[in-house]
C-alpha cells in the first residue's frame, strides 16, 4: 500500500501545511496589533491598557514572534524541496517566490530585531509602573519604533500574500530577454528603502489603518509591473 503523505510529494504537502499554520498565526496576529489591538489603545482608559500591556500583549507577542520563525523555517524548507525537484528560481515560480521570500524575511527580521526587543521595554515599563515604580524613559521611544515597524509589515504582508499565490496560480512570461538581475535590483531597491524607513523614518501614510491598507494594495502593484516589464 503507497501512503501518499510517506512519499517525497506527501513531504512537500506536510511543509506546505504547516507553512500556512505558522503564517495565519504569523499574520493573524500582525493584523491583530495593528487592525484591533492599536485603535482599542487609543480610545481605552490608562488602567485597562497598562492591565493589556502587561498580561496580554506578552502572550501574543509569543505566538506572533514564534509564528514568524516557523513560518520562515517551514517557508526555507519548502522552497529547497522544491528546488531538489528541478524546479528553477529563473522562471515564474521562482520570481514569485523569491520576492514573496525577500519581502517575508525582512518581515521576520522586524519582529525579532526591532518589534519584539522594543516592546520588551514597554512591557517592562508597564509592569514597573503598575508595582510603584516609574516610567522607563525611553519607552515612548520604543513603543514608536515598535509601530513603525509592525506598520511597515503590514504594509509588506500584502504583496507577500500576492506573490505567494502568484507562484502557483499566476504565470508570468519568462524567456531569453527576461532580465533576471534588474528584476532583482529594483525589488530590493523598493524592499530596502521602504526598510530603511522602518528603521529611520516616520509612519506618514502608514499611520491609519486605511492608509497602511491602500499602501500595501498600491505597494504590490509597483512589485508586480516591476515583475512584467523586467521579464
Amino acid at each position: 500500500m503507497n501512503i501518499a503523505l510517506l512519499s517525497m510529494d506527501g513531504f512537500l504537502f506536510a511543509l506546505r501545511w504547516f507553512h500556512v499554520f505558522f503564517g495565519v498565526i504569523w499574520i493573524g496576529l500582525l493584523y491583530y496589533f495593528n487592525f484591533v489591538q492599536g485603535p482599542f489603545f487609543a480610545e481605552t482608559d490608562a488602567p485597562t491598557k497598562s492591565q493589556a500591556i502587561q498580561k496580554l500583549l506578552p502572550r501574543a507577542l509569543w505566538w506572533f514572534r514564534w509564528g514568524a520563525m516557523f513560518t520562515l523555517i517551514t517557508g526555507i524548507l519548502l522552497v529547497t524541496g522544491r528546488t531538489h525537484q528541478g524546479f528553477s528560481f529563473a522562471s515564474s515560480w521562482g520570481v514569485n517566490i523569491l520576492t514573496g521570500m525577500s519581502l517575508a524575511t525582512v518581515m521576520w527580521f522586524n519582529v525579532w530585531f526591532i518589534i519584539w526587543p522594543n516592546q520588551k521595554v514597554v512591557i517592562a515599563s508597564a509592569t514597573q509602573v503598575a508595582g510603584g515604580g516609574t516610567v522607563i524613559p525611553e519607552a515612548a521611544a520604543c513603543a514608536a519604533k515598535a509601530g513603525l515597524a509592525s506598520r511597515t509589515n503590514v504594509l509588506f504582508s500584502i504583496p507577500v500574500l500576492f506573490f505567494m499565490s502568484a507562484a502557483r496560480n499566476l504565470n508570468v512570461t519568462v524567456d531569453e530577454s527576461s532580465k533576471f538581475g534588474l528584476c532583482a535590483a529594483l525589488i530590493a531597491i523598493v524592499i530596502l528603502g521602504l526598510e530603511f524607513n522602518a528603521i529611520k523614518g516616520k509612519t506618514g501614510p502608514l499611520t491609519t489603518v486605511k492608509g497602511v491598507i491602500h499602501c500595501g494594495f498600491a505597494l504590490a502593484l509597483v512589485m508586480y509591473a516591476i515583475v512584467e516589464i523586467t521579464l
